[in-house]
């Protein structure tokens, strides 16, 4: 007997089926990749982490490089000496410390519960820097990144990323022009913890002014900039018992 396929039934019967196998076939996948799929996110937080220290492999024309996944993980291991955690106001060695899931970590902090705040030392050209982990919000969605300061709380470098911000608008945060913004600007205003704020209208597009606690704002991206802004000073917030210990007197 022919199947009639004009019934309402047949229609239900094989968007079933089709969910079934597609949903089967993506699962399969998924179980099949996940141990390449967790490779590449530790490929790439090392490589977020060696950016933001200087370690990249920018031109100065270039946009943002990154060490080549195939040689991250030596890089990693040459440029970063030590890995830490703190633990409520008490620094903790360990040596996995970068694949500790930030967003957990805070909204742990937030709930009341302990806390574990990766902390990642390294070394390049004879100089030291501390790089700290960032988690925040934006206009649509997550924003997080890599901040590296020296003893003297200058920066030496930042990367950010996001999930969802507008293209060629707050997007644009993981733009090189953006980044690089950050270098050299001072996370202290006298003796207290300014952090760097994305400011409209600082009359400093150039940003030659690295004593005013400010980078230029994106144009069209004021909600994503306040993020940053949020992000950094929520970031000095929660390590602040660790950065009391390097910062030169």
């Amino acid at each position: 007997m022919a199947i009639s396929t004009d019934k309402n039934s047949y229609t239900v019967i094989f968007a079933i089926i089709m969910v079934v196998i597609v949903g089967s076939v993506l699962a399969f996948l998924a179980s099949g990749l996940s141990d390449r799929i967790k490779e590449n996110e530790r490929f790439e937080k090392q490589q977020n982490i060696l950016y933001a220290m200087g370690v990249n492999e920018n031109t100065e024309d270039s946009g943002v490089n990154f060490i080549p996944t195939d040689v991250v993980e030596g890089e990693f291991s040459k440029y970063i000496k030590e890995q830490y955690v703190l633990v409520n106001g008490e620094v903790q060695k360990d040596d996995q410390a970068f694949l500790i899931d930030m967003k957990k970590q805070l909204a742990a902090l937030k709930n009341g519960g302990e806390a574990r705040l990766p902390i990642f030392i390294g070394e390049k050209d004879d100089k030291k820097s501390y790089i700290l982990p960032m988690y925040g919000k934006g206009l649509w969605d997550a924003i997080w990144g890599f901040i590296s300061v020296d003893e003297d709380m200058v920066v030496q470098g930042v990367y950010f990323d996001h999930k969802a911000e507008t293209p060629g608008l707050g997007a644009n945060i993981k733009m090189r022009f953006f980044m690089d913004d950050f270098i050299g600007e001072s996370l202290l205003e006298g003796r207290s913890y300014a952090g760097v704020s994305v400011a409209k209208g600082n009359n400093d597009p150039l940003n030659n002014d690295k004593d005013d606690n400010e980078v230029d704002a994106l144009a069209g991206a004021t909600i994503t900039g306040n993020g940053v802004s949020a992000m950094i000073k929520e970031t000095l917030k929660v390590y602040k018992p660790y950065l009391e210990t390097i910062r030169t007197n």
